[in-house]
């Protein structure tokens, strides 16, 4: 009971410490954005920080990142628990990020409207449902990953499970940098400025799918040992 309590406990305090964060983040982004006059990221010239201050920002993406995994080290003791509660961090913040975003400045009008997700290594470009429901999916498999008192075993099928989600991921982050990588070719700057057209939700759809495989075993594994 004790240790449930605890587990409930630290699930809590990595939650309100990603929601803090997530206003941080949106802070940042907002006086950036106003700066540079791109509250709403769709638009030519996305991405007008040159030099220092471009190099800045991605060394800040990389530093956030670094800040969530640290969270879930401090977490726990156990590296599978570990990285459950970064992703948890992970997952929260990014939603929050959003929803704070919504709240200062009125953007996202809509979960479909398009965003630059990320600068490393190439600029991410994705409506903001897409990197939502994969905060989601980090959420739901930390949380069941955290909280239940028994791991899941690791067997044949939970590491092909992984291997899938692996896969998932991969083609994923492809989805996501496609327009850039098309353009690498043309040099740098031309995958700075580039705006998708349209977005492959089949391909994203294929990679969610099978990025919910270990949450979905996660889950299956929970419900057997209720009943």
């Amino acid at each position: 009971m004790r240790s449930e309590r605890d587990d409930r406990t630290r699930w809590l305090a990595v939650v309100a410490f990603a929601i803090g964060m997530a206003w941080v983040e949106a802070a940042c982004v907002y006086y950036l954005r106003v700066l540079t006059d791109r509250v709403e990221p769709y638009q030519l010239d996305p991405l007008p920080l040159r030099g220092l201050a471009g190099q800045v920002e991605m060394v800040r993406e990389g530093a956030t990142l670094v800040m969530l995994m640290m969270v879930g080290v401090l977490g726990a003791r156990t590296w599978p628990k570990r990285l459950a509660y970064a992703l948890i961090a992970f997952g929260t913040w990014d939603i929050f990020y959003y929803v704070f975003l919504r709240v200062i400045t009125g953007w996202p009008a809509s979960i479909f409207d398009w965003d630059v997700l990320f600068l490393l290594p190439l600029p991410w470009w994705g409506p903001v449902w897409a990197p939502v429901s994969i905060a989601l999916l980090m959420i739901g498999w930390g949380t069941l990953a955290t909280q239940s008192p028994v791991s899941p075993p690791s067997t044949a099928v939970a590491r092909t499970m992984w291997v899938a989600s692996a896969l998932g991921i991969g083609l994923a982050l492809y989805v996501f940098m496609a327009d850039a990588i098309h353009t690498i070719p043309q040099g740098f700057d031309a995958t700075r400025s580039v705006l998708p057209q349209s977005f492959n939700w089949t391909l994203f759809c294929a990679a969610l799918t099978l990025m919910a495989a270990p949450v979905a075993h996660a889950g299956w594994h929970a419900s057997r040992r209720t009943t």
